[in-house]
């Protein structure tokens, strides 16, 4: 796996003109109550930006103090502070698969990684005991893209120790269902525990650029110290304290509701199709689903208007995974119904198959 490979991402398949399944970010139209605070900002942008005002707010929606927070220009900003601030780290492990942006951001820094591949046969699910005892750095995302699984908060919490950085990334928490189920966000009593969020994902801000990390207070000071001055631009950090309101919060949960329709929906017709392996039991906004001769398959979807995500640039994983993002019931049963054409079209292919990511199960690797 190439740095290259670690750099690609789902916009690079998303080529206008095609329906966009791979990208997880969604497309709904922007709430007055979000878009009129960020509009706002743009008659005074003359000053530098103060992040008090959001900092505060994002602290109280998690019940922290406020010198518990770091606003971040996107969540990707807060694994670069990381992977910057803690250069003294001995043994870092990135738990895969997973997003790519925290290896790749702890290789520019120039630490050696190593990988803990957890398999396809348990579904992705998270074991803490594969991870080494002596790990001092470790990432592990919940729930994790690209498997859309998500791990108990028990089985997470169980990877914090004395000694130890433990970076969770709920990028997609609030995807998940009312009330965040299994985040960690508002505990306090884990030792080294860093949970970093994204406000880019479910409010459609990823052009704008949002997250924060939630940490103990000297951790946000040594990450903040990484930062450059004014990183989160005025528009963002309206965007930050809009987001972080009980109106806000209150629109999730509902949102969260229908995207759990969506995605069964989602989930139940590619089920019904013959040669598609659903991975685990999704819990986010996207589905990760094997196919044999997945790759010649996503290039006759882009031919007939569909792109979906390849799963071959993700460690753990290989070149009969798909990512494909959950949208409204009409555009599954378009895309599921052109998928069933393509299957019919191609005929079949020898693959690995779902029990067979790349590298032994449970493997931990140098990367």
């Amino acid at each position: 796996m190439t740095a290259e490979d670690l750099a690609h991402h789902g916009d690079a398949e998303a080529t206008p003109g095609l329906v966009d399944l791979a990208v997880n970010v969604r497309r709904d139209p922007m709430p007055s109550w979000l878009a009129e605070p960020i509009a706002a900002t743009l008659h005074d942008l003359a000053g530098y930006p103060d992040a008090g005002p959001a900092t505060a707010a994002v602290a109280a929606r998690h019940h922290r103090p406020a010198a518990e927070v770091l606003l971040t220009a996107g969540a990707a900003q807060g694994f670069v502070l990381l992977a910057q601030a803690l250069r003294d780290a001995r043994r870092p492990v990135v738990v895969h698969p997973q997003f790519t942006e925290p290896e790749a951001a702890l290789r520019a820094a120039g630490h050696r990684v190593e990988r803990v591949l957890l398999p396809a046969g348990t579904g992705f699910r998270l074991d803490p005991a594969l991870v080494p005892p002596d790990a001092d750095l470790v990432f592990v995302g919940n729930p994790t893209n690209p498997t859309s699984v998500l791990h108990p908060a028990a089985d997470v919490a169980a990877l914090a120790r004395p000694g130890r950085v433990l970076v969770v990334d709920e990028a997609f928490a609030d995807t998940t269902g009312p009330g965040e189920p299994e985040s960690l966000a508002s505990r306090r009593d884990l030792p080294g525990l860093v949970v970093l969020r994204s406000l880019t994902k479910t409010w459609g801000l990823a052009g704008l650029r949002i997250g924060y990390l939630l940490a103990a207070a000297d951790l946000i000071t040594r990450l903040a110290a990484a930062q450059p001055l004014w990183a989160v631009s005025t528009p963002a950090l309206a965007a930050a304290t809009a987001c972080a309101g009980p109106r806000a919060v209150a629109a999730e949960r509902e949102i969260a509701v229908r995207l759990a329709a969506d995605r069964d929906h989602l989930v139940d017709r590619l089920r019904a199709l013959p040669g598609v392996t659903v991975a685990g039991r999704p819990a986010s906004a996207f589905v990760l689903i094997n196919i044999a001769g997945a790759d010649r398959v996503r290039l006759a979807l882009r031919e007939r208007g569909y792109a979906v995500r390849r799963g071959d640039t993700f460690p753990g994983l290989g070149a009969d995974w798909l990512r494909v993002a959950v949208r409204d019931t009409a555009t599954t049963d378009g895309f599921v119904a052109t998928l069933a054409e393509v299957l019919a079209d191609t005929g079949p292919a020898t693959g690995a198959g779902p029990g067979r990511p790349d590298g032994p199960d449970g493997r931990t690797e140098d990367a």
